[in-house]
Formats: C-alpha cells, structure tokens, sequence
C-alpha cells in the first residue's frame, strides 16, 4: 500500500507549506490533465521542487495522488460551506443548490466535479485511491443526510422520508448532472438534475413546511450570478 513517507505532525512550517505547495500543484495539474498523464516531472517543473524534495514527503506517485484526492475531498466540501453545513430547510436546500451551480460555472470550460473525475479515472485500477474517495462521498452525502435528518425531527420532511435515501439521490444527481454539463459544455444538465432531486424532497414536505412556503417560496431565491 502507498504511504507518505512523512507524517504530517512531523514537519516543520517550512516542509508543511512545500508538501501542501506539491499537493497543490499536482491536483491542478491532474485537474486539467488527468492523473495518468500527469508525470512527477510535471509537478517537479510548476513546483519548482527537487526530486529529493518530492521523495521526502512521498514514497512514489501513488502516494502522492493519495494526497492529492485527500486535499480536493476537504476543498470540495469547503467550498459548498456555509450552505453545506445549514441545509436545514427547503429553502436552505434551494441555496445550497445555487451555491452549487455558481461553483459549477466559476471554472472556465465547465470542468466538472474532481472528485467525480478522480473517481472516474481511478476507482477501477487503483484501490486505495477508490476507498479513500468513497470515503470522501460518504462524508458529502452525510452532510445532506443530516440536513434531512434535521428537517424530518423537525416536521418539515414527513416521517417516512428517508433522509440518507434522499441524500445518495440528490449527490447521484448533482454527480451526473456535472459530468453532462462537462460533457455537453452547457450548466443545463446540472440545473435540470438537482431541480428534480430536489422536487423529489419537496413531495416528502409537511403541511407545516408548506405554510412556511415550501417549495415554491424556496424556488423564489435568485438564481446564481454568472462568472
């Protein structure tokens, strides 16, 4: 199994900061290339790295993707706070959903989700790498899980909605809706995908959530400003 040669709690500010600059630049670079065809060479030329400094914090390659898969799963959730963290309501959900789509635009050429494409490139040849990204969907799916869960004990979602069920629904939408919109090079698909994942929660509304405005008050939110 890859390792990382050298414990995080071990480093010096100095070796910190050049082992998160190689993380950094190899997941840009695997971003926009692809981890197949992105060479440690690669990484060494943007980094401006050493070899021997590479080798110090990462045994071989495989360690290095290793890192750089546990560095997008924390940016990817990062990046969807503070709406990740409140989807309490189904207009805290209808926000989030904005949030996202405005992510979704904000990189040039609508390049699709990195955890999505790691998985995609990675999940069928390299088990670690399929494990740790697993790992990183579960922790996406439970921050949604959670939300629903709240809404549920709250009486806004009707008792038999089964919130990690809507949960692995929405994330299945929101995951294909991006690889079309990558695709198609067109936001529709993901405006399209997470619309009717979230139409789908809104049938499992209370009446009490329907008298705070349900759905259709949630849908009032503005819709995302273009980069």
């Amino acid at each position: 199994m890859p390792k990382e040669t050298e414990p995080q709690r071990r480093l010096t500010a100095r070796g910190a900061a050049m082992r998160g600059r190689l993380i950094e630049v190899a997941a840009a670079l695997i971003y926009e290339k692809g981890a197949s065809r992105t060479s440690l060479d690669d990484v060494l030329e943007k980094s401006g790295a050493s070899k021997s400094q590479l080798y110090h914090y990462f045994a071989d390659k495989d360690a290095l993707i290793l890192g750089v898969i546990r560095w997008q799963i924390e940016r990817v959730l990062a990046l969807q706070q503070p709406h990740l963290a409140q989807l309490d309501s189904l207009e805290a959900l209808w926000r989030w959903r904005d949030a996202v789509l405005a992510l979704a635009t904000a990189a040039p050429g609508l390049r699709g989700c990195p955890l999505g494409s790691l998985a995609n490139e990675l999940a069928g040849r390299f088990e670690n790498a399929r494990s740790l990204l697993a790992g990183g969907f579960d922790r996406w799916r439970e921050a949604l899980e959670a939300g629903l869960g709240a809404m549920r004990a709250r009486g806004e979602l009707a008792g038999s909605a089964n919130p990690r069920e809507l949960a692995l629904a929405i994330l299945a939408a929101l995951q294909g809706g991006l690889l079309l919109a990558k695709t198609a090079q067109t936001i529709e698909p993901l405006e399209a995908a997470l619309e009717m994942a979230l139409e789908h929660v809104a049938r499992h509304a209370t009446r009490k959530s329907a008298r705070k405005g349900g759905a259709a008050a949630a849908r009032s939110s503005p819709e995302p400003r273009r980069p």
